[in-house]
């Protein structure tokens, strides 16, 4: 399946995981996850703080995550998940120099590597070995997930979100295509209850099925319900934006109007006490704001000279 160039398959990926860290590795790397209970953590792990220490030579995407157990009965364990697109970019030895920065910069051991391809051809290196003629001396693997060698019939009515979302990305019939869609539209309004979120995803949904317009209008028809949904859904959250921005319009209105209103009447004040207001006086109030213009106002009764309005106490 041809994606477009311009689209940030990075940055997608990486809000995903960043939005739904313990769904990411349920679905990513189910054998390391199944070791996972309730209790345990997962936190990102700052890349604006990784990228001072390690530099910017080949960490584009990498979302660290950390597995705590605040009990403290097991020893935190730290994901690192990485996205290719291209699997011709892909470099065995660029991931294992990065699990080791990692490993020391977090001073841990348990790291478990892995790499997410958007596209395969099935020849990228699954491991890495170093050594002599007498002995090995390091050997490094990862957790694979190619998301187009899955099946997408298999996760039809997955209760993992990433799985819902990811469905257009894995191995499904030209017959099939609207029914994968309609299956992400499903799973996303029935896992997710927060609106924004929704609306967020279903755009992550459009970008990797990339319906045309005669495709679209055929989803239309034969899924009405989940058409109706999210139709509401966008309506109602641009209403509720709209409404949000006219208040917010207004609140500001009222407050820079009142603004404007006491500067006037301090201008008025000021004159009549002390005589014909300079162009820097002026100016001083033109730049004052809310809080200096009401101090003022209330230093005028007192005030012996202009110059005693102003004075900060």
């Amino acid at each position: 399946m041809e994606r477009k160039s311009s689209v940030s398959h990075d940055q997608n990926f990486k809000n995903l995981i960043l939005d739904y860290p313990r769904q990411a590795l349920e679905f990513f790397s189910p054998e390391e996850f199944s070791g996972l209970d309730d209790n345990a953590r997962i936190l990102p792990v700052r890349q604006e703080q990784l990228k001072e220490r390690l530099g910017d030579r080949f960490r584009e995407l990498d979302v660290p995550l950390l597995v705590e157990w605040p009990d403290g009965r097991r020893e935190a364990l730290l994901f690192v998940l990485e996205e290719e697109t291209d699997p011709r970019r892909f470099s065995i030895h660029r991931l294992a120099h990065y699990c080791l920065d990692l490993s020391e910069l977090c001073e841990t051991n348990r790291v478990v590597p892995v790499v997410i391809f958007l596209n395969s051809h099935g020849g990228e290196p699954v491991q890495l070995s170093l050594g002599g003629d007498q002995h090995e001396y390091l050997h490094f693997h990862y957790v694979r997930c190619a998301l187009q060698e899955l099946n997408a019939e298999d996760y039809w009515d997955s209760d993992n979100l990433i799985a819902r979302l990811c469905l257009s990305i894995m191995r499904w019939s030209e017959a099939q295509k609207l029914e994968v869609y309609a299956r992400a539209v499903q799973g996303l309004t029935s896992l997710e209850p927060d609106p924004e979120k929704q609306l967020k995803y279903i755009d992550f949904i459009d970008i990797y099925s990339a319906l045309d317009d005669n495709e679209l209008e055929q989803y239309k028809a034969e899924y009405p319900e989940e058409n109706r949904t999210m139709a509401s859904l966008s309506e109602r959250l641009r209403s509720e934006g709209m409404a949000r921005g006219m208040q917010e319009g207004m609140e500001k209105g009222i407050a820079v109007g009142m603004q404007t209103g006491e500067r006037a009447v301090l201008i008025r004040q000021l004159s009549r006490r002390f005589g014909p207001l300079s162009t820097e006086t002026l100016t001083r109030l033109d730049n004052a704001s809310q809080q200096q213009l009401e101090a003022w106002a209330d230093r005028i009764l007192d005030a012996r000279t202009l110059n005693e309005v102003f004075l900060e106490h």
